[in-house]
């Protein structure tokens, strides 16, 4: 089907998502108006008390004809019943719930990733608010145990979040590289249980023209 023109409004029910379909086996994928591909590991170790965990893909569509586009993945969490270790760089998490990543980065999902923010809508209480991002080429690291045992790089270093806090990737911070499993890493050595706290992670990648 060719581009088609609308005078009037689209409207649906249940949202719009973008799909592609392989031209061989009729396979469809959706690109935009998903979730990330990777999620955080279904009941384990990033799902606190709050059980608040939300991804959204958003692939915004703005060269038909090279297929470069711009892609923003957001990440929000809700800390609440998650644990800050006791030490510095060590893995936020709920206690001895498994793996404590946030979810993986992938070309064809997040595209190449170009920029990062962490923004803070609810202020952290009971654990540490001091909160940096990290990726990791491993997707086994878990609550309570060092980010640095893990082949780990910083992302953003966040410093004490509160409400209305927002941290971009500077320089001399990486940015995520493909393949990578993201991490939320206490930035001091202060041990609690997070009573309070919400997140909203944001990576802005591009599409690798066709």
């Amino acid at each position: 089907m060719g581009t088609t023109t609308f005078s009037g409004p689209v409207r649906s029910e249940n949202g719009f998502q973008e799909i592609s379909k392989n031209a061989s086996t009729g396979a469809v994928t959706v690109v935009s108006g998903d979730k990330m591909a990777v999620e955080a590991a279904s009941s384990a170790g990033i799902e606190g008390t709050a059980a608040i965990y939300i991804t959204q893909v958003e692939r915004l569509k703005s060269n038909v004809s090279t297929n470069v586009n711009i892609v923003k993945t957001s990440i929000m969490i809700d800390l609440t019943g998650l644990n800050s270790g006791g030490a510095i760089n060590d893995i936020i998490g709920k206690n001895g719930s498994g793996v404590a990543y946030i979810g993986q980065v992938t070309t064809a999902n997040q595209g190449v990733v170009f920029g990062t923010t962490m923004e803070c809508f609810e202020t952290p209480a009971g654990g540490d608010p001091d909160i940096n991002l990290y990726s990791a080429t491993e997707g086994t690291g878990v609550e309570d145990t060092l980010i640095t045992a893990l082949t780990e790089t910083l992302i953003i270093d966040g410093d004490d979040a509160a409400a209305g806090t927002r941290v971009a990737n500077e320089t001399g911070e990486a940015t995520i590289a493909a393949d990578q499993y993201l991490y939320l890493v206490s930035g001091a050595a202060t041990a609690g249980t997070f009573t309070a706290g919400r997140l909203l992670i944001t990576i802005l990648g591009y599409d690798v023209a066709s």
